[in-house]
């Protein structure tokens, strides 16, 4: 197979199909993504047939249990994509909007609209839901995509990629408006990391040797979706239940998603006073803890070493440190952060303030999981990714940040005196 050919005709089509989505109107986008979700729920069985095979390449190339369970389709998780696109296509339409208006002295009314970016390329590892995400989500802010997806989801996201050509033939939309590289020759990334002439925008979703080789390699412009070293710090202040809550759903409701808590920070003040017994919970739910001073004498814990802090484990495994209040966790997320999500438990607000102004991280919560950082769960019915640099979109990408704009200047015969 010449790879490069290939990608080169996929860009050359999805340019085409750019063109045309520019001007679709939001019905034809709409209803294309409904349609798609109509086919994925019609077509569970065929879907989960696939994700078997993808399963059993999965184990025989030695992923560990969270990686599986990213990968893992059931029928639960098949109507929960088309859901998704259901979200998303009940949203606003993002493009064509005015963004901000304003007239000039000279006489000129400017305004600034929303358009699409044009060709977005993503790359993504393992998880098959993504197929459904990024592409409808491009789809609705009027771009072309361009999806590689893991060699471990490739029958699955072939699956998904099916229903969403017929919901692009339905609504009388370009089928290349969607198009799924398929082959599992990793060429084809480097391919892309290339194709200034055709692809607007990568974004890379998935580990750190992904995003790091995307990142070194690509001349078109990224959207980095980089690790998840996600943080829940346990003030002073904080209520006691509401930590041992968060900290147990933060780690351990799934391990191997990017929202995953990976390392828990206690104040020293708490724990003089209430003990860790989240780490207890942890402990007991199969959870191996490796934590630092005082912390290693707990039952079931393991003596903590000093790499063990700063890593995206997306398994069973948490670190766990004493710190000297909220502005030595702050120093610590500092460090060791990848300004993904980072969470602080406690009742004093002006302690969550200074949380939020000083950490600087895409998103920040007070009291809540960290595994609530996604975009369906901000109301963007799916995301992309979650950005975790500072230009153009940052955290959840959902449609209205697949956008860019222009702007549309009207005169009545004014020159420029």
């Amino acid at each position: 197979m010449d790879v490069q050919a290939m990608m080169q005709e996929i860009g050359r089509k999805a340019k085409a199909a750019s063109a045309e989505l520019a001007f679709a109107s939001a019905e034809a986008k709409q209803k294309a993504l409904e349609a798609a979700a109509d086919c994925i729920e019609a077509s569970v069985a065929d879907i989960i047939e696939a994700n078997v095979l993808d399963m059993q390449y999965g184990r025989d190339k030695g992923l560990s249990a969270a990686m599986l369970d990213r990968l893992m389709l059931d029928e639960p998780r098949v109507i929960a994509i088309a859901s998704g696109l259901r979200n998303v296509a009940a949203q606003d339409d993002p493009v064509g909007k005015v963004l901000a208006e304003w007239d000039m002295p000279s006489g000129l009314n400017i305004k600034r609209v929303s358009t699409p970016l044009g060709v977005i390329g993503v790359i993504y590892e393992s998880r098959p839901n993504v197929t459904a995400d990024a592409g409808g989500l491009c789809l609705k802010a009027g771009n072309a995509a361009i999806l590689r997806g893991g060699s471990e989801s490739f029958h699955s996201s072939g699956a998904i990629h099916a229903c969403l050509v017929a919901g692009l033939k339905s609504a009388g939309l370009p089928e290349d408006a969607i198009q799924l590289v398929p082959t599992r020759d990793r060429a084809a990334v480097s391919e892309m990391l290339t194709m200034t002439a055709y692809i607007d925008v990568i974004v890379p979703r998935g580990g750190k040797g992904l995003v790091g080789l995307v990142q070194r390699e690509a001349r078109v412009p990224v959207f980095a979706h980089l690790e998840g070293i996600c943080h829940v710090y346990v003030d002073g202040a904080a209520d006691p239940e509401k930590a041992r809550a968060i900290v147990l759903n933060a780690k351990c409701r799934r391990t191997g998603i990017c929202g995953a808590a990976e390392t828990v920070l206690i104040d020293k003040a708490f724990f003089a006073k209430h003990a860790a017994p989240f780490i207890e919970d942890m402990v007991a739910a199969g959870v191996e803890v490796r934590a630092e001073g005082a912390l290693s004498t707990l039952d079931g814990t393991v003596k903590a070493r000093a790499e063990d802090f700063g890593v995206e484990y997306l398994d069973k495994i948490i670190a766990a440190k004493l710190v000297d209040g909220v502005d030595e966790a702050i120093k610590h997320i500092g460090v060791f952060g990848s300004s993904h999500t980072d969470a602080i438990v406690t009742e004093d607000d002006a302690v969550a303030e200074r949380f939020f102004q000083r950490v600087d991280s895409a998103i920040l919560m007070r009291n809540a999981s960290t595994q609530f950082a996604d975009g369906g769960e901000f109301g963007m019915g799916a995301e992309i990714g979650i950005a975790t640099g500072k230009m153009h979109a940052r955290g959840p990408v959902g449609a209205a940040q697949l956008t860019s704009f222009k702007y549309l200047v009207t005169g009545d015969g004014t020159i420029r005196s």
